[in-house]
């Protein structure tokens, strides 16, 4: 893997060069095989959080783990076009518009002992806007050479702090044209059913039970590009224990080899069926 700048990295976009590279400043990643229809992303995977932070942040880095979504990288990395954060949600988070990326407070928890110093906010919101203009220009390649496209938005949530039953599966779709794209995300939905999970883990779907997919990400994509779906897909963390961090590698190996086959065939079905 190389590190690259942003603009090194957009020329090479521009130029369809197949490359692997970690950002300059080491906050995101992108892969890319080939220049393939489709896209995976995972803007939560990142746990990075830098060291003039810490002293100034009231959350643990287990908190802070506790709300990313550890191993959604993992999940997708076979796959041609991968992009992926590095960085801590809880540093900035690339799902949120630059207004409210940078937290003041988390999850009913103050986040910062003390106002964060402007030199720090703004060197976040830097990363967040290089971000972006990396994505931009991606989706601009592929929809240019495609005539359309579809990203595979992949985060996963804590199932144990809901008092109901709940999916192992949810698909956010409350920003998105259903009545143009809903026969995808029936499609996507009845292939996430289909997975057969380690340890007797039933894998169920539903749309927008536990979220609505109203993450930036989405809706960065959606808004910039006509022809391109994002289905926001977000995994119970049936991976790991949420209560002790434990990762359960087993169930996320069972995960990544699913999505190897079941993510290039929907994006296959997509590409037919928008022709």
């Amino acid at each position: 893997m190389h590190r690259l700048t942003v603009d090194k990295i957009i020329a090479n976009i521009r130029s369809e060069i197949p490359f692997e590279a970690v950002s300059e400043d080491y906050s995101f990643t992108l892969k890319i095989e080939e220049y393939a229809p489709y896209i995976c992303g995972a803007v939560h995977d990142g746990h990075q959080f830098r060291k003039s932070l810490w002293d100034n942040c009231l959350h643990t880095a287990y908190d802070r783990w506790y709300e990313e979504d550890p191993c959604t990288k993992e999940m997708v990395r076979e796959h041609p076009i991968v992009i992926a954060g590095c960085d801590s949600r809880f540093e900035y988070d690339l799902n949120r518009a630059p207004d409210t990326a940078i937290y003041k407070d988390a999850w009913g928890k103050q986040l910062w002992r003390d106002p964060l110093p402007e030199k720090e906010h703004h060197k976040s919101l830097d990363k967040h806007k290089a971000f972006y203009e990396v994505v931009h220009a991606l989706m601009s390649q592929i929809e240019r050479k495609y005539g359309k496209a579809i990203v595979f938005d992949i985060h996963s949530y804590n199932w144990k702090r809901w008092e109901r039953e709940v999916p192992t599966w949810n698909l956010g779709t409350s920003n998105i044209d259903n009545s143009r794209f809903g026969d995808t995300v029936s499609s996507w939905c009845g292939k996430l059913e289909q997975m057969s999970l380690p340890n007797s883990i039933r894998s169920s779907s539903a749309v927008n039970d536990t979220f609505q997919g109203n993450g930036y990400f989405l809706k960065f994509i959606t808004n910039n590009f006509d022809n391109t779906l994002v289905l926001a897909t977000e995994i119970a963390k049936v991976y790991c224990d949420e209560h002790s961090g434990v990762i359960y590698p087993e169930v996320v190996r069972s995960v990544a080899r699913h999505l190897q086959d079941l993510i290039p065939l929907q994006a296959e079905e997509f590409h037919k069926a928008n022709d």
